[in-house]
């Protein structure tokens, strides 16, 4: 499907049927798959074959979903996981281990932020954490011997940096390691982060694909490009065989898939943070109206963020898709037909106000989720990023009056009257 464009790959990718089959993706509700010899089994495990034998490992559902956001990211190979954090926790952890070092902006969702530089460092993982606009030549002073990949988000939760892809990329291609990008908020209707440079993608699925706040899921994707071959010793897990699979050299045997199946076959089989095919079903259901709600969500927060911006209450407001935002210009260069539907906004009296307002809101609800149909706040020094100190909040970006607003895909003006009339509150 590579040669359509991405609204058609949103319907069409992933699952193509033949004659007599279902039209539309099945449920592979199964744990396990029959074969009829021992032999066939076998050359399963070994990885001479392709097909299925375990859930755990990979299923017919999963795969078909997986192979349509591959598609619409432009990537090589993909993977479905439990959740955006184990898609996040998988693509590094597959190329990094105790002794190893990564580098990682300071601007990410606090859940991962607080993954790669507490859970992973018992891990024996070094994490350097560095500013987003950080020059390139003091980026390039970051990286050590043993560093073996840098993690960034492409619009970060909630800060809303727009992450300069090609400045990342070249320095993290100077020093022989990939650079992931999760590109969960843009989407690939928005951003298509490998044709700037960026190696692996991940996903959080529950958020704007599944869109309907009824799936936990994530996704690893990787672009093919990243030459594992010209670094052997750095990645050995990929260049050398596995002695834990067989003797496989992933490189060799899997080429453009390399990334994809080592994972696959070593991190899913270990740890088995697997997405469930139901919900991978309800993720392709999500997928064939990504493109028109992601343009609907991104209408909508433009009005809110102009609406906002002009209100005398509000302290401050930022959407890279608004006009003088200090990203708007850099989105236009990676995200031209818009950004997402989450802003970011304060309220004049700080953190108790900002409390009050929320508290006094009716159509608009306050829930830990974002990014889907629904408009809903949250407040993150107090809820998702409780765990960071004052001084971490500030360095990813969160003011304590900070207000994250996640604009759903209601009538506009119904949801600018719930603000109003929340606001009147606080007078």
């Amino acid at each position: 499907m590579s040669d359509y464009r991405i609204e058609t790959k949103c319907i069409q990718s992933g699952w193509q049927p033949t004659k007599g089959e279902a039209r539309i993706l099945p449920i592979y509700q199964s744990t396990t798959f029959k074969y009829d010899t021992s032999e066939q089994m076998g050359d399963l495990f070994d990885l001479k074959a392709s097909g299925y034998f375990y859930t755990r490992l990979q299923n017919p559902t999963n795969d078909y979903v997986a192979a349509k956001i591959c598609d619409m990211e432009g990537g090589a190979a993909a993977m479905l996981t439990s959740s955006g954090q184990a898609a996040n926790f998988y693509a590094v952890f597959n190329l990094a281990e105790a002794g190893d070092h990564i580098i990682i902006s300071s601007a990410l969702y606090g859940g991962t932020f607080n993954l790669l530089t507490t859970t992973v460092a018992k891990m024996g993982i070094e994490t350097t954490v560095v500013d987003p606009e950080i020059p390139l030549e003091d980026l390039r002073k970051e990286f050590k011997p043993n560093t073996k990949c840098v993690l960034a988000e492409s619009i970060s939760n909630p800060s809303l940096v727009v992450l300069d892809f090609e400045k990342f990329a070249k320095a993290a291609h100077e020093a022989g390691v990939p650079l992931i990008v999760d590109n969960t908020f843009p989407t690939p209707v928005n951003c298509r982060p490998f044709e700037f440079g960026v190696d692996i993608v991940t996903h959080s699925t529950t958020k704007y694909m599944d869109g309907h706040a009824v799936s936990v899921g994530g996704c690893i994707v990787d672009s093919g490009n990243f030459d594992w071959t010209k670094y052997p010793d750095k990645f050995p897990g990929l260049c050398y065989p596995d002695e834990s699979y067989h003797g496989t050299n992933y490189t060799e045997q899997f080429g453009k898939a390399a990334f994809i199946v080592k994972a696959t076959a070593t991190l899913m089989r270990d740890l088995g943070s697997i997405q469930s095919p139901q919900n991978a079903f309800y993720v392709n259901l999500g997928l064939e109206t990504l493109h028109l709600r992601m343009q609907r969500h991104c209408e909508n927060a433009l009005k809110v963020a102009k609406w906002l911006k002009a209100n005398e209450n509000v302290a401050w407001v930022n959407y890279p898709g608004l006009e003088g935002d200090v990203y708007y210009e850099r989105a236009k260069k990676y995200m031209p037909n818009g950004t997402c539907g989450v802003l970011t906004f304060g309220i004049k009296g700080g953190r108790e106000a900002s409390i009050k307002f929320m508290d006094a809101l009716k159509l608009i609800a306050i829930v830990t989720h974002v990014a889907d149909t629904r408009s809903c706040v949250l407040h993150p020094a107090s809820h998702t990023h409780r765990q960071m100190t004052d001084e971490q909040l500030l360095e990813a970006g969160v003011k304590p009056d900070l207000i994250r607003f996640s604009v759903g895909i209601e009538n506009v003006d119904d949801i600018i009257a719930d603000l109003e009339q929340a606001f009147n509150c606080l007078k």
